[in-house]
């Protein structure tokens, strides 16, 4: 889904820049107000492809709880223009470093930044389940935090892709006295006794079996049904996709990556920077669970590191002639 019409048009994107953003989400664009009042010179480049895009609300921000994703970026596009950050609707495809960086767009023309803050999040891999996909954001979830309150008390399921879906199905049962977790490709043998006990304290109903699709009936989520053509009422289902990280430039530059459970991210220090030297990071680009909150956050403290970076480099440049 792409978010970017009213983006502040830069035909020329010459010389050097301070600071090449890549990523125009809440990370990003928290880094390039701190730039823009910085008095640096700035570049926002975003391919327009929010994680949270399928979602009509966001929750947990305080003073922005319950808006539009898509409000929220064209609110914080505004915000940063008026401190003279440029912004272009592009993708960064390559990255190289002489001097300075060379970020190559999938437009053709190749921007120089003497800093980068990479943002490009990451993308989720959804189960492939009939109904998962045109239902997600909508009624098939995957964070009670984020959507827990306003699903509150309903018939909720849990689609398991991996044993860790147990944590999933206790987590939620905090908003709803009613969870089924679906086993779908977890065998009950792989359930530990620990996840068993807990899964019964909680009341979690456990329903072995592949799930085959869901039911939808008026535009609602309404139901479950297995391969083996039973079917269970439910109006809300829990998954987990699977993340992706958008890495890309990461890697052509060397960073340090380290394994989790959810993907490689690059090894950053407290302010987001990496081990590629004046490369910082931010939001989901760096973690699986960064909310928008802490994404606007992390891209607020990889800038403010940034410019101190910048000012102290150019003192020491300074004193050495």
């Amino acid at each position: 889904m792409t978010q970017n019409k009213d983006f502040t048009r830069n035909e020329d994107l010459s010389g050097t820049y301070d600071v090449v953003v890549v990523g125009g989400g809440a990370a990003g664009l928290s880094a390039a107000l701190v730039l823009g009042r910085s008095r640096l010179r700035a570049l926002v480049v975003d391919a327009g492809e929010p994680r949270n895009a399928p979602s009509d609300h966001m929750q947990g921000y305080l003073t922005r709880d319950g808006m539009s994703p898509a409000e929220f970026l064209a609110l914080g596009r505004e915000e940063v223009a008026r401190y003279g950050v440029e912004l272009v609707h592009d993708r960064a495809v390559d990255v190289s470093r002489d001097e300075d960086f060379a970020v190559r767009l999938a437009g053709g023309r190749t921007v120089r930044a003497r800093r980068l803050i990479v943002t490009t999040g990451l993308r989720d891999e959804l189960p492939d389940v009939p109904g998962v996909a045109e239902r997600y954001g909508r009624d098939v979830l995957h964070c009670p935090f984020c959507h827990g309150w306003e699903v509150r008390d309903e018939r909720f399921g849990v689609l398991a892709t991996s044993p860790l879906s147990v944590h999933q199905a206790l987590m939620v049962s905090g908003w709803s006295a009613d969870v089924t977790l679906f086993l779908h490709t977890v065998a009950e043998r792989e359930l530990s006794d620990d996840d068993l006990r807990r899964l019964a304290a909680a009341g979690v109903e456990v329903v072995p079996g592949e799930v085959a699709a869901l039911r939808v009936e008026d535009d609602r989520l309404t139901g479950v049904r297995l391969a083996d053509g039973t079917a269970h009422e439910r109006t809300v289902v829990f998954v987990a996709p699977k993340a992706v990280p958008q890495t890309g430039l990461m890697e052509r530059l060397g960073a340090e990556l380290r394994e989790t459970p959810f993907g490689a991210y690059p090894v950053v220090d407290p302010t987001g920077r990496t081990s590629v030297p004046g490369v910082w990071t931010a939001g989901n680009a760096m973690g699986f669970a960064e909310q928008v909150v802490h994404a606007a956050s992390g891209g607020y403290r990889a800038a403010a590191a940034v410019v101190g970076d910048l000012i102290m480099s150019s003192l020491d440049a300074a004193v050495a002639q």
